[in-house]
């Protein structure tokens, strides 16, 4: 298995024998947080297509997922995502139900359906149980 960075807005995942690997066309390109979602979105997508193939009984061994995004400002973030099914062996017939069963995949529901999140720094957002004794000292 393999994820490609192709550039600093896009990831390609393909299946493979072994390891996962990551693999990038110089040493200069990083994997950033941003190749991090775009490869969780890939690798899952990949992942819930291919079993969805194998009940379906279609070949899935050439299909490979790329996933580009483009930035938002203020705050900066992805502002849009647009994934690709690189899928040669699927028939024509079965493209609809394909992009149907890639919804599935949690992770691109979770980014359609925004979570709650939650910031805590360390043990002192950390709530103190009820008669515990509160620790003394000096602040830094």
């Amino acid at each position: 298995m393999k994820i490609t960075l192709l550039s600093d807005d896009a990831v390609r995942f393909d299946p493979g024998p072994g390891p996962l690997t990551i693999e990038a066309p110089s040493a200069e390109r990083s994997y950033s947080p941003f190749h991090m979602l775009g490869s969780s979105l890939a690798v899952c997508t990949h992942s819930l297509l291919y079993s969805w193939a194998t009940h379906a009984k279609l070949g899935a061994d050439d299909l490979a997922v790329e996933v580009r995004w483009t930035f938002a400002e203020k705050p900066h973030r992805i502002g849009a995502i647009e994934m690709t099914l690189d899928w040669p062996s699927l028939p024509a017939s079965r493209r609809d139900a394909a992009t149907r069963a890639a919804t599935l995949c949690p992770v691109h529901a979770t980014l359609l359906h925004s979570p709650t999140l939650t910031t805590r720094v360390g043990a002192e957002s950390a709530p103190v149980p009820s008669g515990a004794p509160v620790a003394s000292g000096s602040a830094a």
